[in-house]
């Protein structure tokens, strides 16, 4: 059972999400707040496997809510959910350890798998967003479309096939499942993928992932 805490200051989002959430057998949502603050006092009374949190909320945003969370509680991973314009967030949102973003408005299919695939041990980038977002990372987008091609071009086609799951937000044994590998052979194909592309964990080898285009991008509405 994957043990959930949500976040988030408007009522109706949260009783959606919770809805959406709780439709799944295998996950519960353990407790729900309506600021950051809260959200960092019930994640330590509960100890989530994840937090749910929105990037803006009152008293202590989300942002701040994560990396707090994260920094007191290792094993609780973090998704965030934001909408359409708020893509500068999400550089903060990763650097304060969140390792998974969302839109609100994805499709309640799309919040389970990214909840499921961060309580697994993945990054979960939503499609819709990731190729809105990846200029806000820092840099020039053809510059990092360019060097991003040109990394994983130092990949073998195995070890491509290893990254664009893990773009897809794919846990190690969840890749091994697709790609019929023995869970430790993609723990071994994940250190050599890390160091080849220089990331340092597995949300930044997600992001190159989408800069190089090894995963399908679903075009959003525009802002």
């Amino acid at each position: 059972m994957i043990r959930v805490l949500l976040a988030d200051d408007e009522r109706m989002i949260r009783a959606g999400v919770r809805a959406i959430l709780s439709a799944d057998p295998g996950i519960e949502v353990v407790a729900e707040a309506g600021d950051g603050r809260a959200a960092i006092d019930l994640a330590l009374a509960h100890r989530p496997d994840v937090a749910v949190l929105d990037v803006r909320m009152p008293t202590l945003d989300g942002l701040a809510a994560a990396a707090e969370i994260r920094r007191v509680l290792p094993d609780t991973q973090v998704v965030m959910l934001t909408t359409f314009g708020e893509d500068d967030y999400v550089a903060s949102a990763l650097a304060g350890g969140a390792n998974g973003f969302l839109l609100k408005a994805s499709d309640p299919r799309e919040l389970i798998s990214g909840v499921r695939a961060v309580a697994d041990g993945g990054a979960y980038l939503s499609p819709r967003i990731a190729h809105r977002v990846l200029s806000e990372l820092g840099g020039d987008r053809l510059a990092r479309t360019s060097s991003a091609r040109t990394r994983v071009g130092t990949l073998t086609p195995r070890e491509r096939d290893v990254l664009a799951l893990v773009g897809e937000g794919l846990s190690n044994a969840a890749i091994g499942r697709r790609l019929h590998l023995a869970e430790g052979t993609v723990k071994a194909y994940m250190t050599t993928i890390m160091g080849r592309l220089g990331a340092r964990n597995r949300v930044q080898a997600a992001i190159v992932a989408h800069e190089a285009g090894l995963v399908a991008e679903v075009p959003g509405p525009r802002a």
